[in-house]
């Protein structure tokens, strides 16, 4: 695909591509460089401030998703299609005590699947981690295509080119400097990202206004405008399930809560989902703005950056591409680095190598990191799906583990077969909905049949022992289920 209505000259481009690369390598090379121990690559030495924290929070959120997916949703489903796109900070607040619970229960742990194999044993830990590496590899697609779309809409560079520099310089500096490096580009990337965003907002709302942005859905596009329009209200509430069940359940969330420094957790992710809130809805605001200016929009996924560049031409889409190549960044080195850390505890420890020393579990990250960043490449050539398509067919699976993961932190009811059944029903259940009714209410679906099932688990007999998850260190299981 190769876009011939562009806004900015393909040299520039190269140029801020190869800058912000050499950035953040060196970043990554520098800030990993005393990475000595197994925790220190992984987890940051379990010891992150409450600055890096919140900044990484925020900025792992707000990825390509978030930047060009929310305008998507927005020139698809209107008003409700962007503010439902801002509910996912919901799942961050949520997961703020949650974080604070795990730190406590868990000060040894290293992945969900650590929580997961302890709590519900060997069977719900193996269905879970299908669910988590399916997730996971969806993120890392759609992040690359999103790298590949951005710079092929503003420069015309081939998609191909430039999904395999995202993906490449990522991957990089994720595997010189570990959780380490990907928490400190994470700081500069929040920084990029606020200001570029506000900028935009700010330009948008000067140059054309609100009026004629509404006059122009109004004659053009006025289901845009309903907000009673049924698909859009139900994508309201599915993405507000699926966002929670993507922070539940995934380790970059989980990861995290073992990084931070005990007592942080809590105010990083309540902070970060306040700070975050408000993104998705000016970032889906300027798509409202496309029928406004007459654009033509080959993609809706494209919608963003081509209205920044028809707009405000060479510095607009210079602005768009530093933010969404940070968005980038910020979240596709966060993937690569916690899916690397559950194959390594949960696939290559917990079932090829049980007597695997720290060490080799050093070795072996660096691999698996290699290994996740070429798969991604190879599975994000094609373009599969759209954005927005691709990322809420995973919805499907995560909004599974929402209540598993919920009442096993908080109640000692509920045991192994539960917790199973419920992932696997509300996953089954969740894809027939995507597929017959729309992907706007696959989450949804999952996420209530899944709380059916777990709703049995809370008038069991409460048996499970706290003290098990002090030996989260341990490849065994606690013997609940096999």
């Amino acid at each position: 695909m190769l876009n011939t209505d562009t806004v900015m000259p393909a040299s520039i481009a190269w140029f801020i591509i190869a800058a912000f690369s050499l950035l953040w390598v060196w970043l990554g090379w520098w800030l990993g460089r005393k990475n000595d121990t197994l925790d220190d690559y992984m987890l940051a030495g379990r010891k992150v401030g409450m600055g890096f924290a919140v900044a990484t929070a925020m900025a792992t959120w707000v990825t390509s998703n978030t930047t060009m997916t929310a305008p998507q949703l927005a020139y698809q489903l209107g008003i409700w299609g962007m503010v439902g796109y801002s509910l996912g900070a919901v799942g961050l607040m949520l997961f703020a005590p949650l974080a604070r619970r795990i730190r406590t229960m868990m000060p040894h742990g290293f992945t969900s699947g650590d929580f997961i194999r302890l709590r519900y044993g060997n069977t719900a830990w193996r269905i879970f981690l299908v669910i988590s590496f399916f997730y996971s590899l969806g993120w890392l697609i759609s992040l690359g295509m999103a790298g590949g779309l951005l710079i092929n809409a503003l420069a015309g560079i081939p998609y191909a080119y430039g999904m395999t520099v995202i993906v490449v310089v990522c991957t990089l500096y994720t595997v010189f400097g570990g959780l380490k490096a990907v928490i400190g580009t994470d700081f500069v990337q929040t920084i990029l990202i606020l200001v570029g965003v506000v900028i935009l907002a700010v330009l948008v709302i000067n140059e054309v206004g609100f009026d004629a942005i509404h006059a122009q859905l109004e004659a053009e596009r006025p289901e845009l405008l309903n907000l009673l329009l049924p698909a859009s209200i139900m994508f309201l509430f599915n993405n507000l399930f699926f966002g929670v069940g993507e922070i539940f359940h995934s380790n970059v969330w989980w990861s995290r809560a073992f990084a931070f420094a005990p007592g942080v957790g809590f105010r990083a992710y309540a902070l970060a989902g306040l700070f975050w809130l408000p993104i998705p809805v000016v970032a889906g605001f300027i798509a409202l703005a496309a029928p406004a200016l007459g654009i033509n929009v080959p993609s809706p996924d494209m919608v963003a950056p081509l209205v920044a560049g028809k707009l405000f031409g060479l510095a607009g889409a210079i602005l768009v591409f530093v933010v969404v190549f940070a968005a980038l960044a910020s979240s596709l080195d966060s993937v690569l680095a916690a899916t690397s850390d559950l194959i390594v505890k949960d696939i290559y420890k917990g079932h090829i190598r049980k007597n695997a020393t720290d060490a080799e579990l050093r070795k072996a990250a660096v691999w698996i990191v290699l290994g996740l960043g070429a798969v991604t490449w190879i599975l994000s050539v094609p373009k599969m799906a759209t954005l927005g398509s691709l990322l809420h067919f995973t919805g499907a699976f995560v909004a599974s583990t929402i209540w598993p993961i919920a009442v096993g932190l908080l109640n000692r009811r509920g045991n192994g077969v539960l917790a199973s059944a419920a992932m696997v029903l509300g996953t089954g259940s969740g894809l027939i909905a995507y597929f017959t009714i729309g992907f706007y209410v696959a989450a949804l679906v999952s996420a209530a049949v899944s709380m059916l099932v777990m709703l049995l688990a809370i008038r069991t007999k409460p048996t499970f022992d706290w003290a098990l998850l002090t030996g989260s260190h341990s490849p065994q299981s606690n013997g609940e289920t096999s």
